[in-house]
């Protein structure tokens, strides 16, 4: 295999780091934006669900251009967009212009996670794809954990404004760094033509059918919506992390903004290294014999059901135990999270629809962005700040996505033809 396949996904990795520093940095500014602004907590669930609006929608075109375009442009392109939409997110003045630049931020965004899967596929053998995937997936948890630190310097030395300028910056540079250096590997000419062609031979793409099926024709498969109902629980869960977290180690933990940007960062960092082993886990499984369909959902279902603890954590007392079931639950989502995406690539029927199928998996995991927001910002209205339904609805749901991967998603292999059903 040729090594530069490791540079590819790594640059992944740190794209989705980037992507969740600038939709995360809202998040630990919320407290400094609201006391200067005075915009209320139902006001700030709006603002925080905007973004989720446009991501999960535009998903679902964003999957079929990447398997027209490409993930060299379609990449280049949705990271220089949403890095120049943070920047602007630090002139905004009132709800209105949040609400507007959180809306363009998610246009961008939604190419980011259906390309990562294609430059997975593009790039790796199928007994190393759970691997490849735990890596750009563990860029999410990566960025997560960096923005707290980051973005709390950066407001603390440059304000809540600054910061999202900086932020904006990095994603500016990435842009163009993808541009010159990604190519597919049929098209790169620094590796030998036999690495190519090896890489070909085990990437485990499917042969085009004869019977064509058609973007629409994959809503009609079950494995196609148990995989839309397993991530729209899983984000559920993991959006909290990225939206109300900070806001509830302060309210209801009595966290400092020192102790915000440390101790906050444990659960994102334990989230990377549930990343990892989630796809080693699945990779070694299959190599030790297990079937694709045994191996990938005995770790899907496996983690969602251990994640479900963050429904306990408003229940304790101890500040500690709550942060050690926060660290649980994001770390199984995590090992979750490399698995779903791995699977994206195994049960496409060509190679044309693996980031189609990855974007009508995303565009069901946001719809839970837009209802964790919003929600948790009216039970916090409704309840005097009170986190208390919002986590315990979150549990329930990781045990239902649990459910979703084991009984509707079928078999991971190609999805069949619909005439021969």
């Amino acid at each position: 295999m040729p090594r530069i396949r490791w540079l590819m996904i790594w640059l992944c990795f740190l794209a989705n780091a980037i992507g969740y520093i600038d939709r995360a940095n809202l998040a630990v500014a919320t407290p400094f934006i609201r006391a200067e602004l005075g915009i209320d907590a139902a006001a700030m669930g709006l603002v925080l669900s905007a973004f989720f609006w446009t991501y999960a929608v535009m998903q679902l075109p964003a999957g079929w251009i990447i398997d027209k375009l490409g993930v060299r442009i379609s990449l280049a392109a949705a990271v220089a967009w949403w890095s120049l939409f943070t920047m602007a997110t630090g002139l905004a003045r009132g709800v209105t212009q949040f609400i507007g630049m959180r809306l363009m931020l998610g246009v961008g965004e939604a190419a980011s996670q259906p390309s990562f899967a294609k430059v997975a596929f593009n790039w790796f053998p199928r007994r190393e794809r759970a691997t490849a995937c735990s890596i750009f997936n563990s860029g999410s948890t990566a960025g997560s954990a960096l923005s707290l630190p980051l973005v709390t310097w950066l407001i603390m030395m440059l304000g809540w404004r600054g910061s999202f300028i900086v932020t904006g910056l990095l994603g500016v540079a990435w842009a163009l760094a993808w541009w010159f250096i990604y190519r597919d590997p049929e098209r790169y000419r620094a590796i030998a033509p036999e690495q190519v062609d090896r890489l070909l031979a085990e990437r485990g793409a499917p042969v085009a059918s004869a019977v064509p099926i058609r973007w629409l024709d994959l809503f009609r498969y079950r494995s196609v919506w148990g995989l839309m109902i397993g991530l729209f629980c899983l984000n559920f869960a993991i959006y909290f992390f990225i939206t109300w977290f900070p806001s509830y180690l302060i309210q209801a933990r009595g966290f400092s903004l020192a102790s915000l940007g440390t101790l906050g960062m444990l659960p994102a960092i334990m989230a990377i290294f549930g990343n990892w082993i989630g796809g080693w886990t699945s990779d070694r499984l299959i190599r030790a014999g297990w079937s694709p369909t045994r191996a990938r959902k005995t770790c899907l279902v496996g983690g969602m059901l251990m994640s479900s603890c963050i429904g306990l954590s408003a229940f304790v007392e101890s500040t500690w135990a709550c942060l050690a079931l926060f660290t649980l639950a994001y770390a199984s989502l995590s090992f979750t999270g490399a698995n779903c995406w791995t699977v994206v690539s195994e049960i496409a029927p060509t190679p044309a629809h693996v980031a189609s199928i990855g974007g009508i998996q995303n565009f069901a995991g946001n719809l839970a962005g837009i209802l964790i927001t919003t929600f948790t910002g009216v039970m916090l209205t409704i309840t005097s700040g009170s986190f208390l339904v919002p986590l315990a609805v979150a549990g329930a749901l990781c045990v239902l996505g649990a459910m979703s991967y084991l009984f509707l998603l079928g078999m991971v292999e190609p999805l069949p033809p619909l005439a021969t059903r």
